[in-house]
This record gives C-alpha cells, structure tokens and sequence, in this order.
C-alpha cells in the first residue's frame, strides 16, 4: 500500500509561509516607497494602512510603539518611504508590511544615509554613556562653534553673558549649511583644541530641515567631536531635531540658549546659594556661641568658681590621704621586698661555692667512716667464715683420721693412692704414710676378704 501524503491544516500551512518570510534576509529589514491608503488609526494606537503605487497594493501596520517617535502624522495620500519586515497574519493567511520607521518621501536618502550612518557609530560605541565626559561647573573660558550671523550666536552670548558675566567667550564662526560647512566644522573643532583656552565647546546652529541640518549628520563632524579634547556641548536645531552630532556630544543641548545654560553656571543662583549659605553660616555661629557663653554662665555659678578656697582645701585634704596612702604602700613594698631579698640571701648563701665544699667535706668525711665500719666488718666477717672453714676442714683432714690410728698407702713413685688388693702384686714396695711419719713396706703375700662366702 502506497504511503499516505500528509495532510496540514490552513494554520499549520499559514505558519509555515511566516516562518519562511521571517527568515529571509531581504524580506526582515526592506525599505519600501509607497503612497497611504486606507488610513486608520486605531484607539489602541496601532496605525493600519495600505501602501500601494501604480501597479500594486500591500496591508501594513505600525504598532504604536513605533509610531509615537514619528517626525510627522501620516494621513491619506502621504508619499511615504518606510522600513519594516514582512510576515503572515496567520488567522486570515494574508501576508503583510510590519513597518518600524517612516518618513515623508523626498528626503528619503538623506534619512536612509542618517539611519546608516547613526547604526555605524552606535555599533562603534561613540554614542555610549561610559565615554562621555562632565562639563565643567565652573568653565574659566567657553568656545562656541556656529554661524557668527544667525540668532544661535545671539541667544548664546546673551545668555552666556546674563548667568556668568565674567566668563570669556571665543567666538570660532563657521559655516553651518552647505557642502563646505561639515570641513569648516571639523576645522574649528581642532582649532578651539590646539588654542586650549575654553573649558567647555558648544557646536551647533539654529532650527532648520533636514537638508539643512546636514552639515551635523556627517561623519566627519561626528568622528571630530569624538576626538576632541575638550568636552562638547551639541545645539542643534530645536528640541525635536536629533543629529548625529547630538548623540555623539558629550551633551545634548535642545535650543542654542539651552546650550549656554548647561555650559555655566547662574550667578544669580549662585549668589543666592552664597547668602543662603553665609545665613546659615551666621545662624549656625550664633548658635555655638550662644551655646558657649550659656556653658560659661553656668561655669561662673559653679560652686568651684564661688568658694574655690573650700575646693582646694578639700584638694588639699584628699592630697594628704593620697599621700599617707603613697607612703603606707611604699613602707608595705619596700618590707615585702626585703623579705623576698632575705629569703633569696639565704638561698643564694645556701648555694654558695664555699658552703657547698664544706657540706661536701662532711658527707666525705661521713662517707669515709661508713667505709671503714664496713671494711672492719667485712673482715671480722671473713675471719669468721675463715676460723669456720679452717675447723671444718680440720675436722675432713686425713691427718686427723691418722691420728687415730689409720694411714694411707701409696705405691713406691707416691704417685697412686692404694684403696685394694688388686692395685699391688707381690713384691711391690708400698709407701705407708702415718700421723708421724712414713713406712717402707714390702708385699710378701696377699688375702682379701670373703664376699658372699669366697675367697679370692
């Protein structure tokens, strides 16, 4: 059985077709150019409308957080040029123009060139807030960049002038419309740099449109101002004109007269924190005096400064304590370390050469009896064994058995004792030793004595 094709629904497909158009690199960033029609602006505040030329339509829609930043109302029949990306309603399956940005058509290239240009240097972080510098509270001279004939450099002295009267004021003219006012910028730009007077650089011109606020959309007045040493404050036309310019300056400034009000401070404000300040200052004084004379009002009515004989006699008296005291504890110190000394005297004598070679001679002397005693005892000892031994062996001596009566018989060499008959033959000579002297004897014949009934 062949495999069944798959079947989708109308959603599954709708979603599909979006996803391929949101994923296509021409249709998710286009520009269009195209004339309303249809024109609705919802209570929501979403804007929907039609583009269409001579030869075909497209539905569209601006969502009002995109349409709240636009520099103009749309209305039927506009001529518009207009970015955005293109997608599917999925619920009605027809696709459409999701717009981000319009403006009026005519001056689309210069703001397709300001578009390009903005995301060139915000990707290069020269719109970041960590590089922007601080202007200066207190500028010690102000350079001001701009047409030397229009209004911008009048507001600008005039309100330099009005809240810091004694700020100096480089005037550094330019051309600020035209194909040679974007060098004639960058040239001041670095002159007001190497000149290195003014603290503080406002740059900027007055209102105008778009092709004449050009000159401060170029790169090289962008990339001028980013380098500069010093910082900038940007002016540019009124506060609902925004410049490359402005969003590369370290500060952006809506009219020229705001401009100067943000490069210096206002005298009379700060004359006005001046007094606040000294007032308080008087205040606080006044105060710590007041405070100080009460604590000497209350020192003069003190006791001490009424009677202050009684005060010192009682000083006096508590002197006299702490004295006795001092003394009492320096008598009871004094015997506590003379008993210590005494008690280390007696120690230190104890250990004394001299007292030791006598103590030694004593116990030498003591030893030297106790050895003597013991040799006398020893011996007596000894001699006692000895007078012991003596009878003892007196009593086993064969000199004493002789005296009784025996003898004892050797051959004739004396060399063998003679215990039987069977040591001898007839005719030997046998040596006979008695307790007074010795015997010569000669063997003529022998008998021994009968065991168990023989003879031998």
């Amino acid at each position: 059985m062949a495999d069944q094709p798959r079947i989708y629904s109308i959603k599954e497909l709708n979603r599909y077709i979006r996803m391929k158009l949101e994923t296509d690199s021409l249709l998710g960033d286009v520009w269009l150019r195209g004339e309303i029609s249809n024109f609705t602006h919802h209570s929501s505040g979403h804007m929907y409308f039609t583009l269409k030329d001579s030869d075909s339509k497209l539905k569209s829609i601006m969502f009002a957080s995109h349409n709240q930043r636009l520099p103009f109302n749309p209305k039927e029949g506009t001529k518009v040029i207009a970015r955005g990306n293109i997608s599917v309603y999925e619920r009605d399956g027809n696709y459409q123009f999701y717009v981000t940005a319009m403006q009026p058509d005519g001056i689309g290239s210069l703001y397709l060139a300001y578009e390009q240009l903005k995301g060139k240097l915000e990707a290069e972080g020269l719109f970041a807030a960590a590089r922007k510098r601080p202007i200066p509270r207190f500028p010690r001279a102000v350079g001001v960049i701009t047409s030397p004939t229009g209004a911008a450099v009048r507001d600008i002295i005039i309100t330099l002038q009005r809240r810091y009267p004694s700020v100096p004021i480089y005037i550094f003219p330019v051309l600020v419309q035209g194909t040679q006012a974007a060098p004639s910028i960058v040239k001041a730009i670095e002159a007001v740099n190497r000149f290195g007077e003014a603290d503080v650089l406002i740059v900027g011109r007055g209102g105008g449109s778009l092709e004449e606020l050009w000159a401060f959309n170029e790169e090289s007045v962008a990339r001028s101002i980013a380098g500069s040493a010093i910082p900038i404050i940007s002016a540019v036309g009124h506060e609902t004109d925004f410049t490359i310019a402005d969003f590369v300056a370290d500060l952006r400034a809506a009219t020229p007269t705001a401009a100067a009000e943000l490069a210096v401070p206002n005298v009379s404000e700060l004359h006005n924190q001046l007094q606040r300040q000294k007032q308080r200052l008087i205040h606080g004084m006044r105060h710590l005096v007041q405070d100080d004379k009460e604590k000497l009002q209350r020192i003069q009515r003190s006791p001490f400064f009424l009677y202050p004989r009684k005060y010192l006699l009682e000083q006096a008296q508590q002197l006299d304590r702490l004295t006795e005291q001092l003394v009492q504890r320096a008598r009871t110190l004094s015997e506590r370390g003379y008993s210590r000394l005494s008690r280390l005297q007696a120690s230190l004598a104890g250990h004394h050469p001299g007292e030791r070679a006598v103590l030694a001679a004593k116990r030498r002397e003591a030893a030297t009896k106790q050895l003597k005693q013991a040799m006398v005892n020893a011996l007596k000892e000894k001699k006692h064994n000895l007078h012991s031994a003596i009878k003892q062996l007196d009593a086993l001596s064969p000199l004493k058995v002789m005296s009784r009566g025996y003898g004892l018989i050797y051959d004739e060499q004396e060399k063998k004792l003679i215990k039987t008959i069977t040591d001898v033959q007839p005719g030997d000579v046998l040596k006979v030793k008695v307790a007074d002297g010795q015997l010569d004897c000669l063997v003529r014949s022998m008998r021994g004595d009968q065991i168990d009934g023989s003879n031998e």
